[in-house]
């Protein structure tokens, strides 16, 4: 159970530091120790705090009252439940002002000159005192709170206050998730939420006092023209009397490519340009040359820099195109996942790590979802080659129901693209994520920013579920982000449950009326059991609480010893997924790239684990980096085939393509083989003069493969382009036409009162009841989608557990978790309860990490003189149709007949019995059993 307390309210008070700061010709940097002050009565305003000295607690800034251990201590016990499983855990929170306190010294040098304030990033207002006098407020989510100071200061000593808000100051920008009790974590948009990034209060990033000459050229912003192979250039200065500029632009080495003066043209008020031809070594700025350089704007008054890249972003006959060229986004959603800190990283090396374990998987685009990163982030983005999303801090149902809210929000959208727009990463930028409301205000929005910014490309939402936003483009939308068009899904959630496996698909029919560049929507989200081992990583700010809860279920119901496996095949299963979502958009010619949700985990909004990596972005061992980039790089083999399993006598036929999107590659050789397990080629071919275009390279060749065969086999397909890196492989399986299906000595049965009966008698008993009369949960071959916690009302299990090695499976090839051949199986299923049964599953079915049941599909047990083998998966019906339940029947119906059949754990009849539904009871329902 949880507890609950109302704590006095405490009041930290601490001698101010003396500490000195480190003063430069044009910077004074205010990190170190500063005094703080909680205002949790909201009086600190009226009480003039600010006036004088206080004595409160040291902290280090830059840095969080999170990281100072300041706040309410967490109070929750491991459980499974709404409160814990809904988020990892702050060990210590606070919500409200906080004051902030230090001296600082001005330089008598600074006399004359313009000092600002640069606080790097905030939760969520700011308000800034010098001795006491308010110098004014600011509020972003997204970028510096920048305050000019130069009126109130003069040289000397001189007290800093600084007061930081951190309470909901626009509440209509988020969405509430009413699933979560705790009304504080019910935010749900990534900039403003306890869910990935936590509420902090603080001060991250840059924190100094910056001195500039009043005229200094300020704000610089480089424009590329690449259909005019030109290069615009706008600053502002207050004072402008020149009729030239001298622009110098260098490479990062530092060798000057540029060097000129330049005629000056005033626009209006004190924004001044200029414009150039595109230098001859000015390269342009990609993936695969992600080109950097700086640009040296001097007048006679100073200078300033600012650093880009040349390209341009477009819409070119509905293809998404740089510089010109054809790209596709393997994307991925950044979502303000740091569990040890609870907020983003703030210098460039952490982000390059994330940045390049991305890349390693071959990704090249990450979206940000419903938040802006700091600068760091673009400036390593920029330097690896990966294009981003940036997105409003908005995830809004109610969208411009307040005019103070729309209002803010654009004062956001215009920081975003004055702060960042010089960085050649900052592609793509939307005004949020799934939004509703008044659709003409975001198309209000894009047409400003288009107006403003020609840099990037814009689109109102990163998908909605109000229609028609969601199902068609917005009339100023220049891509889109969807789930679904108005003719049918585009991603596989909807889709990989209902239809039989089949690899010929993609989203054509679906997509290719879009007439804008067209990107999936969150594709994925396939649940993984939790990682236990994980639990010791969190040695930071936040608490696995939720974790810790299952791991204590686990314990408490025997399954401990599963957990590794659990993660390992559940994860298997979401591997084998993603591969096939991800190989059906690059078949999509009409595609412009898609968005995982996600590569890595989600330990938030109940607790989304559904990662391939860990929220550190580290392997759970479920995948390589190697494997991944086979079918998610920039150049992909891929075939299309009609299904996952064959009979004798069938033919197995593929069509070989190349979804190629690095570089044009002429008389090329590719090679393809067919292997069985033992490593055995029994065919292989190969296509000589191949020249792949960029786009989709289809109908290369074809692959014929005759099925003859007398035993049950997988066969693995490997295509690989000659010379390269680049291979994919995908798994086939192959069945005899005939088998036996009954046994002399084995009573095969879907009565469970038959059954009884022969076990009684001491007879062997196959025993395969009609699985819709079990009690159990319903069969299912994908996953938990997100988390069991957020969407409980879904079939929860996630995927299967199997004994390959178990004697019952020999004449049955199988890997230890579901593969496409489980799909027919699994359907035609139900997983049945076993908590209260001491058997041994052969086929363990994987429960949610919410109800942790024992589960299985075929397991094995004696009963009085007899012995039985009991499966949940139909093994009966139209087996000369389903070659892979008669295969499973055939191979369990050996093993009863040989001498290795003898069960080592016992039940009763009465245990079996239980297992059948009556009138009453009915079947379990996912909400049942959840709750």
């Amino acid at each position: 159970m949880m507890k609950f307390f109302q704590p006095a309210v405490v009041f930290f008070v601490l001698v101010l530091t003396s500490a000195c700061s480190t003063i430069n010709i044009d910077q004074i940097d205010l990190s170190g120790k500063w005094q703080v002050k909680l205002d949790s009565t909201n009086t600190g305003e009226s009480s003039n705090w600010a006036a004088k000295k206080f004595m409160g607690t040291k902290i280090n800034l830059p840095g969080t009252l999170d990281d100072a251990g300041i706040g309410k201590p967490n109070n929750l016990e491991p459980a499974i439940n709404n409160y814990v499983m809904s988020n990892l855990a702050r060990k210590h929170q606070y919500i409200g002002k906080a004051w902030y306190q230090r001296e600082i010294e001005i330089p008598a040098s600074w006399k004359g000159n313009v000092v600002k304030l640069n606080l790097e990033r905030i939760i969520w207002e700011s308000a800034v005192y010098i001795d006491g006098k308010l110098v004014g407020k600011a509020n972003s989510l997204i970028g510096n709170h920048v305050y000019d100071l130069t009126t109130h200061l003069t040289p000397g000593k001189h007290l800093l206050t600084v007061c930081i808000d951190n309470s909901n100051q626009f509440p209509l920008i988020n969405v509430a998730g009413t699933k979560y009790p705790d009304p504080v974590n019910q935010d749900m948009a990534h900039a403003y939420t306890n869910h990935t990034q936590i509420k902090w209060n603080g001060i991250l990033g840059d924190l100094s006092i910056n001195v500039s000459d009043k005229n200094t050229p300020n704000d610089i912003q480089i424009y590329p023209n690449v259909k005019d192979n030109k290069l615009k250039i706008t600053f502002s200065q207050s004072k402008f009397s020149d009729n030239k500029v001298n622009c110098i632009i260098r490479d990062v080495k530092g060798e000057v490519i540029f060097n000129e003066k330049i005629q000056a043209l005033i626009e209006n008020d004190n924004s001044i340009s200029i414009e150039i031809d595109r230098p001859k070594n000015l390269a342009f700025w990609n993936e695969f040359n992600p080109a950097l350089y700086d640009v040296e704007i001097v007048s006679n008054t100073g200078s300033s820099k600012a650093r880009f890249g040349y390209k341009e972003v477009s819409n070119k006959n509905g293809n998404l195109t740089l510089n010109g060229k054809r790209i596709f986004l393997r994307g991925n959603l950044e979502c303000v996942i740091f569990p040890l800190t609870g907020h983003p990283p703030m210098e460039k090396k952490e982000w390059a790590k994330l940045i390049s374990q991305a890349k390693a998987y071959g990704l090249n685009h990450l979206r940000f979802h419903s938040w802006c990163p700091p600068k760091a982030a673009f400036e390593a983005a920029d330097e690896a080659g990966i294009y981003c999303q940036v997105e409003l801090p908005q995830w809004s149902l109610k969208v411009g129901q307040e005019d103070k809210t729309t209002q803010y929000l654009k004062a956001e959208a215009n920081k975003i693209i004055r702060d960042y727009g010089n960085h050649p990463s900052f592609l793509f930028m939307t005004m949020g994520n799934e939004l509703e409301g008044d659709a003409a205000v975001l198309n209000t929005m894009v047409e400003d920013l288009k107006k403003q910014d020609n840099r990037h490309m814009y689109a109102t939402t990163s998908f909605s579920f109000q229609k028609p936003m969601g199902t068609r483009p917005e009339p100023q939308d220049e891509f889109f982000i969807t789930q679904w068009t108005d003719k049918g899904w585009v991603r596989g959630q909807g889709i990989f449950n209902d239809k039989s496996p089949h690899f010929n698909a993609d989203y054509t029919a679906t997509s290719e009326h879009v007439k804008i560049p067209l990107v999936s929507h969150e594709i994925g989200q396939y649940s993984v059991y939790p990682d236990m081992s994980e639990i010791s990583k969190y040695k930071g700010v936040l608490e696995p609480l939720n974790f810790i809860a299952v791991k204590r279920e686990l314990e408490k119901k025997g399954l401990i010893g599963s957990a590794k496996d659990f993660t390992y095949n559940s994860g298997k299963l979401a591997a084998l997924l993603y591969k096939e979502e991800i190989e059906r958009a690059l078949k999509t010619p009409s595609f412009d790239g898609f968005q995982l949700l996600q590569l890595q985990d989600f330990p938030g909004q109940g607790t989304a684990l559904v990662g391939l990596l860990n929220a550190f972005w580290e392997s759970k061992g479920i995948i390589s980096a190697e494997e991944f980039r086979q079918f998610n790089s920039e150049l992909v083999p891929l075939v299309r085939f009609e299904k996952a399993v064959y009979k004798s006598g069938e033919k197995f036929t593929a069509s070989i393509e190349v979804a190629n999107f690095f570089e044009e590659k002429k008389n090329q050789t590719i090679y393809w083989t067919l292997t069985d397990d033992a490593g055995t080629v029994v065919k292989k071919g190969n296509v000589d003069g191949v020249s792949l275009t960029i786009g989709n390279n289809v109908n290369i060749g074809a692959i014929e493969y005759p099925v003859t065969t007398t035993t049950a086999k997988r066969l693995t397909l490997t295509v690989s382009l000659k010379g390269t890196k680049y291979k994919n492989n995908w798994s086939i399986w192959v069945y005899p036409n005939v088998v036996a299906t009954t046994a002399n000595d084995v009573v095969v049965t879907s009565s469970i009162e038959e059954a009884s009966v022969a076990l009684n008698q001491g007879k062997k008993v196959l025993l395969n009841p009609d699985y819709k009369t079990l009690k159990g949960i319903d069969g299912r071959f994908v996953p938990v989608f997100w988390s069991p916690v957020h969407f409980p009302n879904q079939p929860a299990t996630m995927g299967l557990l199997v004994d390959k090695k178990h004697p019952a499976l020999q004449n049955f090839p199988t890997d230890t978790h579901t593969d496409w051949q489980w799909w027919d199986l699994c359907i035609q299923s139900k997983s049945v309860i076993t908590d209260s049964l001491d058997v041994t599953p052969i086929v363990r079915v994987i429960d949610n990490f919410v109800t942790n049941h024992h589960l299985a599909t075929v397991f094995e047990a004696k009963i009085g003189n007899g012995k039985l083998i009991f499966s949940s998966m139909d093994l009966t019906s139209k087996l000369e149709e389903r070659p892979v339940a008669r295969q499973l029947r055939y191979s369990l119906l050996q093993y009863m007949s040989g001498t290795s059949f003898n069960p080592t754990k016992t039940i009763s009849i009465e245990d079996l019995k239980k297992i059948k539904a009556d009138k009453k009871q009915g079947n379990f329902s996912a909400k049942d059993i959840y709750n």
